[in-house]
């Protein structure tokens, strides 16, 4: 035990905290995989939190092993960029506007249209 393990504290239950986060990741990045075959690859944003997360998990490990400090902060650093870049792509215009035609009109689709009136009529 080294002197820098005593400032962690509860190690042990972070270690497989981080495990389990690792394998909810990476379970996620294959199950976005597998949608992203069926979407023709629109879920990028998820695709990219999922490999964010097992990123951030594989990095805080390295920095609780204490084993690759340069490769723990890399990984760090690319699971932010993936985190920010999700956001970005996730953020889709036609989610945050209402695109409206001003031509058309309030009707219930459901509702059948009324009678045609015609001009011609005479008494």
């Amino acid at each position: 035990m080294t002197g820098l393990d005593v400032w962690i504290i509860g190690r042990k239950y972070w270690i497989l905290i981080w495990y389990g986060i690792l394998v909810l990741g990476v379970t996620g990045f294959f199950s976005a995989l597998y949608w992203a075959r069926r979407t023709h690859g629109r879920n990028l944003d998820e695709m990219l939190r999922a490999a964010g997360t097992a990123f951030v998990s594989s990095g805080m490990l390295l920095v609780l092993y204490h084993v690759g400090d340069a490769a723990a902060q890399v990984l760090l650093l690319v699971a932010l960029l993936c985190f920010v870049l999700a956001f970005v792509l996730g953020r889709r215009p036609d989610a945050l506007t209402i695109h409206r035609d001003p031509t058309e009109d309030d009707e219930d689709p459901d509702e059948p249209p009324p009678p045609a009136e015609d001009e011609d009529k005479t008494p």
